[in-house]
Formats: structure tokens, C-alpha cells, sequence
């Protein structure tokens, strides 16, 4: 059970109705982080703002869901880990991909490269070794890549510190305190 009310279209504060539509215009469903998340209408609306931009960046949707897949396991995120499986198996990643990537690693060198430079941040919690920066720029990978990648990898932090943080149950997982209802 979620130590955070996990808001519906009905409980939520009004300041976070607007994006709470969205959401549920677009999913059909409302994710539970986001039921949670609702609870604050500031955190929700930065959320929210923070995502869209990342939305046009340049890095492809396999090293997005690699770096989810890490980050979401480096904290224990649940929530995290069940649908950016879900969402790495949809974008092409193999049941081994999504296995070595919940691990920093993939048998692709140049996705390699960057799980290795942010794997320095997020788990060793330092500056990455000059070595790694650039050996990823020698492999391809640009500064506006690596720069979204470490935008990326803050914001899949937050998610996941809000999920383990509230306790969230994954999606799907039932809660008899909640009655989904769509808008």
C-alpha cells in the first residue's frame, strides 16, 4: 500500500487536474507515480515541463530505456523496473538487453560506452573519470547526447525516489484503497 494517496481524477488538487487529463487522455490509464505525484501540484506541473522537454531530444528510445532500466534497479523502484522492461521490450530491446541493462552493461559497445559514463554518477556518485568522457565522445556520443543523457537519468532519479520513497505498487497491482476511474 502507497504511504502517498495515490490521487485519481476525482481526488486530485485542482492545480493538478490539467495535466492529470492529459495523462489519462493519452494512456487511458493513469500510472500510479503520477496518481502520486498529483499530490503536489508544483512537483507534478515540474515533472511534467521537465519530461516534454526530453521528449526532443536526440538520444534513441533504446538508450532511454537502458538508462531507465539502470537507474530504476540502482534504486529499487519496482514501479520503475516492471515498465521500462515493459516499455525496452516494445523498443526493440532483447529479454537480455533489458537484463544486462538493469546492470549498466549491454553487449553494444556504444550503448557500453554511455552506460558506463553515467553508471560513475548515479553509483559511484562522482565525476566521472576523464577516461569515460571520452572515450563515450570518441564512440559518438555528443555533448548535447551526454548532457540529455544526465538530464534524463535526474529525472528517472526523481521517479524512482518518489516510488520507493511512497512505497508505490507497480502498475496493474491492485490496492484496496483505490478505485481507478477514467476522466
Amino acid at each position: 500500500m502507497s504511504r502517498f494517496q495515490i490521487h485519481d481524477d476525482l481526488t486530485a488538487p485542482e492545480g493538478s487536474m490539467p495535466i492529470l487529463k492529459g495523462a489519462l487522455s493519452t494512456a487511458g490509464q493513469l500510472p500510479n507515480f503520477l496518481g502520486v505525484l498529483a499530490g503536489s501540484p508544483a512537483a507534478l506541473r515540474g515533472y511534467a515541463r521537465f519530461r516534454q522537454e526530453l521528449r526532443h531530444g536526440t538520444l534513441p528510445i533504446g538508450t532511454l530505456e537502458r538508462l531507465a532500466l539502470a537507474v530504476a534497479e540502482h534504486h529499487g523502484s519496482a514501479p520503475g523496473i516492471a515498465m521500462h522492461s515493459r516499455t525496452a521490450r516494445q523498443a526493440g530491446l532483447g529479454l537480455d538487453e533489458v537484463a544486462l541493462a538493469r546492470k549498466f552493461k549491454s553487449k553494444d559497445e556504444h550503448q557500453q560506452r554511455m552506460l558506463d559514463y553515467i553508471r560513475s554518477l548515479v553509483v559511484d556518485r562522482e565525476k566521472p573519470p576523464m577516461h569515460l568522457h571520452e572515450e563515450a565522445r570518441e564512440d559518438g556520443w555528443t555533448d548535447e547526447q551526454l548532457l540529455e543523457a544526465i538530464a534524463f537519468v535526474s529525472m528517472e532519479t526523481f521517479t524512482a525516489m518518489i516510488n520507493v520513497a511512497g512505497d508505490v505498487p507497480v502498475d496493474g497491482s491492485t490496492e484496496d484503497t483505490r478505485t481507478l476511474r477514467a476522466a
